[in-house]
Parts: C-alpha cells; sequence; structure tokens
C-alpha cells in the first residue's frame, strides 16, 4: 500500500515536472527589440572615437592636470609655512636659553664676588 502510493506520488511528479509548459512571462510571437543610443564601432577601423568624445577626454585630462597642478602649489606652500614655524620657534627657543643663560651668569657671578 505504501509502495502502491509512494509510486503514484512520483509518477505525479514526473507527469507534472516533464510536460511541456510555455512561460506566461515570455510571449513567442513577438519579437523583442532592443534599442541602444550607441553603435558598435571596431576599435582598429577609422572613426572609432567621434572628434567630440576626444575633445571631451582632452578637456577632462586637462582639468586633472590643472587640479594636480594646484594640489601640489597647496602642498608646496604648506610646506613652506612649516618651515617658516619652524624657523621662529628655533629662533624663539635660542633667545630663550641665551636669555637664562645670561640670568644665570649674573647670578653664578654675584655668589662668587661675596
Amino acid at each position: 500500500m505504501k509502495n502502491l502510493l509512494f509510486a503514484a506520488f512520483i509518477f505525479f511528479v514526473l507527469l507534472t515536472a516533464c510536460s511541456k509548459k510555455e512561460s506566461a512571462a515570455i510571449d513567442s510571437g513577438q519579437e523583442v527589440k532592443v534599442h541602444y543610443d550607441t553603435t558598435a564601432i571596431d576599435s582598429f577601423s577609422s572613426g572609432a572615437t567621434s572628434i567630440d568624445v576626444v575633445r571631451q577626454i582632452r578637456m577632462s585630462s586637462q582639468k586633472y592636470r590643472d587640479s594636480v597642478k594646484e594640489a601640489l602649489k597647496l602642498q608646496q606652500e604648506e610646506k613652506r609655512i612649516k618651515e617658516e614655524l619652524e624657523k621662529e620657534n628655533k629662533k624663539k627657543e635660542e633667545e630663550k636659553k641665551k636669555s637664562e643663560q645670561e640670568k644665570k651668569q649674573p647670578a653664578q657671578e654675584s655668589g662668587t664676588s661675596t
């Protein structure tokens, strides 16, 4: 009995799985035509890149070069300012050391002379 039910179930599954069914989403009567806004051109043929595209590439590369130059200028300016600050800090430290040494020397001279 169990074998008969199992065999019937398998037979039913095979019939439903192997039957030819047309999918409802695809209509074979109508041909789907895809519209592209570009035309395929062989990259080795003449006219592979249009003049407009070449001009846009040159303009964008020029903008890129300009932005790189500007970034380098900013880095150089920051570096120059940093160096100036370091020089000023060194001068202040040297002046501070000199003033401390001058204060120590008179104190030592007055202590030894009395």
